[in-house]
Order: C-alpha cells, then sequence, then structure tokens
C-alpha cells in the first residue's frame, strides 16, 4: 500500500471516523473512502454496505473486480445511569459487540460490586465527557429521569450526531424533555432523533425486558445507518 494512504488510513481510523479501502484486483490501485463520499454505480452500493456491516470482500461492479477492506471503529453504548435496566443491558451489549461504559455520578449507584467488568464513570457527564466524547459511532442512552443528570448527555449525543439516542421516560416526562431542549435552541426535527420512550415496543416490563428491547433498537439503528427499511431489503 501507498504509505501515504497508509497513513490517511491510521489517521481516520484513530480519529473513530469509518473509511473502507478499495481495491482494483486488476492493476491493484488503492482508494480511501470515506463514509459519506460519493461513489456511484454498483460500487457506491456496495461500498455503502460494506459502511452498514462492517465486513470486508470481493466484489464484481463495473465488470472489474475489487477487494473492499472496511474499517469500522468499534461501536460504543453509553448508559447514562447506573440503573437496574443498565445492570442487564450492559452485560448484553457487550456480548452483541459493543463497547460499553456506564456514567453516574451518584456514587451509591456507580459501583464496581453492580457493574463488575465495565468501564463505569462516577462522575457528572460534563466531566466525562471532556475527555471521552461521543461521536458518531455512539449509542446513548439516558436512563436517570433526572434531567441535571441526562441533559447534558442528551444535547451532547445530538450535537455529535450520535448514531442512537434514547431516553427513559413517560411521554409527559419526554414533552417537558423535549420544551427544555428546544429552550436551548435544538430544532424539533433534531430533538425528533430521540428515542423515546426508549426501546422497541414489545411490552417490555421488567428491566431485562427492557434492556433486550433497547439493544434491539440500538442494533436497528447502527446496522440501518442513513438508510430506509426499504433500502435495508435491497442491499440484504
Amino acid at each position: 500500500m501507498d504509505p501515504h494512504l497508509l497513513k490517511q488510513l491510521n489517521a481516520e481510523r484513530q480519529a473513530r471516523r469509518a473509511v473502507v479501502l478499495v481495491t482494483d484486483l486488476g492493476d491493484g490501485r488503492d482508494r480511501l473512502v470515506r463514509e459519506g463520499d460519493a461513489v456511484s454505480g454498483d460500487l457506491g452500493l456496495a461500498v455503502e454496505k460494506a459502511f452498514r456491516s462492517g465486513k470486508s470482500g470481493t466484489i464484481e461492479a463495473e465488470g472489474r473486480n475489487f477487494f473492499l477492506n472496511a474499517h469500522l471503529p468499534p461501536p460504543k453504548l453509553v448508559l447514562v445511569g447506573a440503573v437496574h435496566i443498565s445492570q442487564a443491558l450492559a452485560p448484553m451489549a457487550t456480548l452483541a459487540g459493543f463497547d460499553t461504559e456506564i456514567i453516574d455520578p451518584r456514587t451509591a449507584f456507580a459501583t464496581a460490586e453492580r457493574f463488575p467488568d465495565v468501564v463505569l464513570h462516577a462522575e457528572w457527564p460534563e466531566e466525562v465527557l471532556k475527555e471521552r466524547p461521543f461521536d458518531a459511532y455512539t449509542a446513548v442512552a439516558a436512563l436517570t429521569h433526572d434531567p441535571k443528570i441526562d441533559d447534558f448527555a442528551l444535547v451532547s449525543a445530538l450535537k455529535a450526531q450520535a448514531f442512537y439516542i434514547g431516553a427513559l421516560g413517560s411521554k409527559k416526562t419526554h414533552a417537558r424533555r423535549v420544551g427544555r431542549l428546544k429552550e436551548a435552541g435544538f430544532a424539533e426535527e433534531v430533538i425528533g432523533r430521540i428515542h423515546a420512550p426508549i426501546g422497541l415496543s414489545i411490552g417490555a416490563a421488567s428491566p431485562a425486558e427492557i434492556a433486550v428491547a433497547v439493544l434491539a433498537e440500538i442494533i436497528a439503528a447502527f446496522r440501518s445507518r442513513g438508510v430506509g427499511a426499504a433500502e435495508m431489503e435491497k442491499a440484504a
């Protein structure tokens, strides 16, 4: 590989930005495609699919053979709230391949005994996000019911264009949340990115069932980034 291209690839990976290295198997030429770059034709469709799936492989397009080497940042799930739902959701998300972290300044809840083998921040989101900001490959689930904790994380997630943003709470709770976000300057369509009530509508009742519903919704959001359901079926 061209050393300059390799340097670009490493820089994108370090910055947690997705890229696909496209190699023409006929002449050996490489091309680095960043997520959002325009690529036309069948090759473009194959690149889009590689960005969604994270899978590398050989494809044929425009009468030529290409190898697509997908480099996606590991998806991260940040749970704002060391609550019962988080106790069930954190290990499930880890099994599903998400780097999982929990933020909660309430030290009585954010303990290693309650959350073994999970990156735990017993601090306010404002402090944690100075060093570990959200990005487009982060899912954020606000679970505390406390706007003093949840709202900063939600604002940060919206600004970072996190691929999934969810918030626990009733319709009344969310209506008040929407009001606060509007006062903070967010447009209604931007606020509409927040999944609230959080999780797929499967009739979940217990913390473990709610955790299943939330994780399913997060996975659906991750695998359908930038496309609709009909487009997903065509690309499958």
